[in-house]
């Protein structure tokens, strides 16, 4: 396999550092365990969700936590107590499962049925960072003005 290369990408973006970073990393990173299946899902314009395959896991055995950019997804069942298998073909086995999420991306709200748990998520961008229109001035001309579409 080969490696690529993004120092000129380093010269010529500016913040983009960290997806520079993230590609890089998930180009070397070693393969995954794939339990448990998930899908993610673009909902809306600005809405997503992430849908976890978690049989057998009740809500007591799961935790969600949100972090800065990261979203993790952890279960641990509990095994029966007094259970006697002639066979266990059914995983019992916990997981922990991350998400790079981008910044201003909120967990909206998270459920779970028939096995089958939706993590809701929305892109909720800051006042400040919405486009904006820009005053020039020059010389002894009128001002102008530049107008941005809303992205």
């Amino acid at each position: 396999m080969s490696v690529l290369d993004f120092a000129p990408l380093y010269r010529s973006a500016v913040g983009f550092d960290r997806v520079l970073n993230l590609l890089q990393d998930s180009l070397q990173s070693a393969p995954v365990d794939n339990y448990p299946p998930y899908n993610i899902e673009k909902t809306g314009e600005q809405t997503y969700r992430i849908t976890l395959a978690v049989a057998g896991f009740s809500l007591d055995d799961i935790s969600i936590t949100a972090r800065p950019n990261q979203l993790l997804v952890a279960g641990k069942r509990q095994p029966k107590e007094g259970a006697q298998y002639l066979h266990q073909g059914i995983a019992n086995r916990s997981f922990e499962r991350r998400f790079e999420i981008a910044e201003h991306i909120e967990v909206t709200g998270a459920s779970l049925e028939n096995g089958l748990l939706a993590i809701e998520l929305k892109r909720e961008v800051p006042e400040a960072m919405k486009p904006r229109t820009i005053q020039i001035n020059g010389g002894t001309s009128k001002p102008k003005m530049i107008e941005q579409e809303a992205a």
